[in-house]
């Protein structure tokens, strides 16, 4: 009975150390899973997702395909292994799961008989699918793909003897897009459409010509008709948003263009009945930002109409209902995800707020759903406290499915997210934002403050989780995001008012949340931080060189120098003519005004910069020059490069950990306490 009496003891003094919540530490990024890319069967019955971890052996995301049953809450892995699975989509009879999986070493498309649980890799590409659509008869998938052309070499050296040793010869570029971030330096090719037999076989080019075709594609009910969205035109190379609405005849590949303006038609879908054709745009007029609406094309009387004209937000991820009477859509509203759905006739109606986002780094809006034919909505649920997991609404209802991160988030003690309303001491504008609150947080005591900002310019924050945000929190930090002018999900008028202004008074209504905090009584003034990443870095490099109130700041990834911005990044002609009035050579004045590199003369905040070295979105040399002129301006300064990293710093678990650290080093370097 002693034995049982002290056995007892350990057991309640064990419970009682787990039940202790601790700080989120670095580490704690590998622990972290998300679910993305739903797939809702048509019986309402399973909701299959990617289900996406953080591998600590080799330091990348892994994926596998999941499901999970509506009633019963029962999690099933339908693939498993260290590798990456990702686009599950259902055949239109419900009986297979094609996917894209990398478990051979190279991207291939593989189908899942889910009746019996067999697997077979029915491709065998040379270059990565994506977009995989089933034909309406179950018996093809479409996907799209790179194909290589050959190299142009206008040059070659004769008189090279055998078995010699010469340099390699040079690479010669002609093409207008020679690069982009994330994938370097790009080969010769296009992407074209390809179909491909669901049992396996040789895939079968669709498309032709010196364009790219990729993006959602839809079929006509008898299977006779492929639409797909591209950019055809002659001049496609300088205007790459003017894509079209295009009508492949699967019989003779024949291509015809459905629709003709100028601007984005995208993502076409047919309706079940075959009649309508949706699909999502705009009339380009060359601003920073516009919103995407859906159009309706009554494949019968040839007539277009809008249905979204009401509604101030930028539309995505179109699904008709199962009746044709409809579109389920979603948009970002106030830094949140919102499902709708959009009668031909009549008003439409929120399904939910509640999309969780898919990023867990910041906290950037986001998420993916979908609809069973009963009109059911599985979708990505999470929060400020909880990366994204599974949700259901049924009958009006919400209900979440999975709980993928109790075993990592439910001992730890996680800061308070706390949404604020400011008014911008420039125009008294409504400005949103969020406070994070360090965990156990007393408002008599005096905290140091991080202001963090996002991206963009044209991107949105919202009350989604962020585990860059809670690591700050966790070492004893007030941490304040905002959505600035500029930012979307507040109308178009919100989003045009930095049109060729920006950065300008964005750095006001940033002042004004750092003035509204302060004012509680909670932040240590003597403390004030403030980083951002992209047009974060942007704000960041303009905010030291127009204010010394901050302690110390850390740049990420930024523009510094609009001028040489434009003749270096990644998508040249669009930041040209959409963010600025033209080329930087006929508007000098104008590119300098706005370039954070002008003002450097003010700066005498400690000024550390952090860029991946094959960022070709905000190049390094961006970076490089802000550098070297903080040191000649004798301002304490310090530049981290993280090793083949893209413009997504954090693409890869220990580059997000080092990029925490670093600014958490700065910043304690530089605190007066």
């Amino acid at each position: 009975m002693k034995h049982c009496v002290i056995a007892l003891g350990v057991s309640l003094v064990m419970n009682s150390a787990l039940a202790v919540e601790k700080p989120l530490e670095l580490i704690d990024v590998f622990d972290l899973e998300y679910a993305n890319q739903i797939e809702f069967s048509d019986d309402g019955k399973l909701v299959y997702f990617v289900r996406n971890r953080m591998d600590i052996k080799t330091d990348k995301k892994i994926s596998n395909i999941w499901s999970v049953d509506v009633k019963t809450k029962q999690l099933q892995p339908v693939t498993s292994g260290v590798h990456i699975d990702y686009a599950p989509i259902l055949s239109p009879q419900g009986d297979r799961l094609a996917f894209i999986s990398t478990r051979d070493g190279s991207s291939q498309i593989y189908v899942k008989w889910l009746s019996t649980g067999a697997v077979a890799k029915i491709s065998n590409l040379t270059q990565s699918p994506r977009n995989l659509t089933w034909t309406p008869d179950g018996k093809h998938i479409v996907f799209s793909q790179f194909v290589s052309a050959s190299a142009k070499t206008p040059v070659s050296l004769a008189g090279k003897p055998k078995g010699a040793d010469w340099a390699k010869p040079p690479v010669y570029i002609d093409d207008v897009y020679y690069r982009v971030d994330g994938a370097g330096y790009k080969k010769a090719g296009f992407t074209h459409l390809f179909s491909i037999d669901a049992n396996g076989g040789n895939a079968q080019q669709l498309t032709t010509g010196e364009f790219n075709h990729s993006g959602r594609v839809s079929f006509s009910a008898d299977g006779k008709t492929l639409y797909f969205s591209a950019n055809r035109h002659a001049d496609y190379r300088l205007k790459p948003t003017n894509t079209e609405v295009y009508a492949l005849d699967m019989s003779s590949l024949e291509v015809a263009a459905i629709t003709e303006r100028v601007g984005p038609d995208r993502s076409p879908t047919i309706s079940p009945n075959g009649r309508f054709l949706a699909y999502l745009g705009y009339n380009d007029k060359r601003t920073n930002y516009e919103n995407a609406d859906i159009y309706v094309l009554d494949l019968h009387s040839d007539e277009t109409r809008v249905l979204t004209q009401k509604l101030d937000r930028s539309v995505s991820h179109i699904q008709w209902d199962a009746q044709s009477r409809g579109l389920y859509y979603s948009y970002d509203s106030q830094g949140q995800t919102v499902v709708a759905h959009q009668p031909l006739k009549g008003d439409a109606k929120v399904i939910t707020k509640k999309v969780g986002s898919e990023f867990f780094g910041r906290p950037y809006s986001g998420g993916s759903f979908d609809v069973s034919a009963k009109g059911d909505v599985a979708f990505t649920l999470a929060d400020t406290q909880r990366p994204a997991d599974v949700g259901l609404i049924q009958r009006g209802k919400t209900e979440r499915l999975t709980q993928l991160n109790e075993d990592a988030l439910g001992n730890k003690a996680l800061g308070k997210v706390e949404e604020i309303w400011v008014k911008s001491k420039h125009d008294q504008l409504d400005i949103q934002g969020w406070v994070v609150y360090p965990p156990g947080f007393d408002s008599s005591k005096k905290y140091p403050l991080v202001l963090e900002i996002h991206g963009g310019p044209v991107a949105n924050y919202g009350p989604h989780f962020s585990a860059e945000a809670q690591l700050f929190a966790a070492k004893g930090s007030v941490v304040l995001y905002m959505n600035p002018r500029g930012s979307d999900s507040y109308g178009k008028a919100f989003a045009q008012t930095i049109h060729h202004n920006y950065p300008s008074n964005d750095f006001d209504d940033l002042m004004t949340g750092v003035d509204t905090l302060i004012s509680k009584g909670f932040i240590d003034e003597k403390r004030l931080f403030v980083t951002g990443g992209s047009g974060g870095g942007v704000l960041t490099a303009w905010i030291v060189g127009h204010t010394d109130r901050f302690a110390a700041a850390v740049v990420a990834k930024p523009v510094i120098n609009w001028f040489s911005f434009v003749l270096t990044a990644d998508y040249y002609p669009f930041f040209t003519d959409y963010w600025f009035p033209g080329k930087p050579w006929e508007h000098t004045e104008h590119y300098m005004k706005r370039s954070p590199i002008s003002y450097v003369g003010n700066v005498k905040t400690p000024t550390m910069l952090l860029t991946g070295d094959a960022d070709y979105r905000t190049p390094i040399s961006e970076t490089e020059q802000y550098y070297q002129a903080l040191k000649l301006q004798g301002v304490e300064t310090a530049m981290v490069r993280i090793p083949d990293a893209s413009h997504g710093i954090t693409a890869r678990p220990s580059n997000l950990m080092n990029k925490v650290a670093y600014i958490q080093w700065w910043f304690d370097k530089h605190s007066s306490n």
